[in-house]
């Protein structure tokens, strides 16, 4: 993909937002595939815009083992690079109960069930409008 800027020769510069809403739209479409594609259970995507100024959609699946987040979590920090020219950052990788990856415009939450349960984050960050929480079906 390139930036239209011309002050980098026509390339997106690794570790910079997206430029508009079909850039962050794109990211998030890739990010619910690419769960999709490996097999991420119960995945949701809560709209943030508005709501936050931290990104604008917050996605959170499962996993049915810490083996399967860890390779979700590096499979779609591979593709946002590839992609989108940016590192998506990651946290909690080497234990993988809970992988945080934050890819600028969209936070990404990969769990083991039983810690999902544990956390509720969708309770928490949907604030109590149930209709805001979709299902991510890409």
């Amino acid at each position: 993909m390139t930036d239209p800027n011309p002050a980098t020769g026509g390339v997106r510069v690794p570790g910079r937002r997206p430029a508009g809403p079909a850039d962050v739209a794109a990211l998030h479409a890739l990010i619910l595939k690419s769960l999709d594609d490996d097999q991420a259970v119960e995945t949701i995507s809560i709209p943030l815009a508005g709501k936050s100024s931290i990104a604008d959609h917050m996605v959170i699946a499962s996993g049915r083992s810490s083996r399967q987040v860890a390779s979700m979590a590096t499979k779609l920090a591979d593709k946002i690079k590839q992609e989108f020219g940016k590192i998506a950052r990651i946290e909690g990788l080497p234990i993988a109960d809970w992988v945080l990856i934050d890819a600028d415009d969209v936070i990404i939450h990969l769990f083991r069930p039983e810690v999902r349960s544990f956390y509720n984050l969708e309770r928490m960050w949907a604030f109590g409008d149930e209709k805001d929480a979709k299902i991510g079906a890409a």
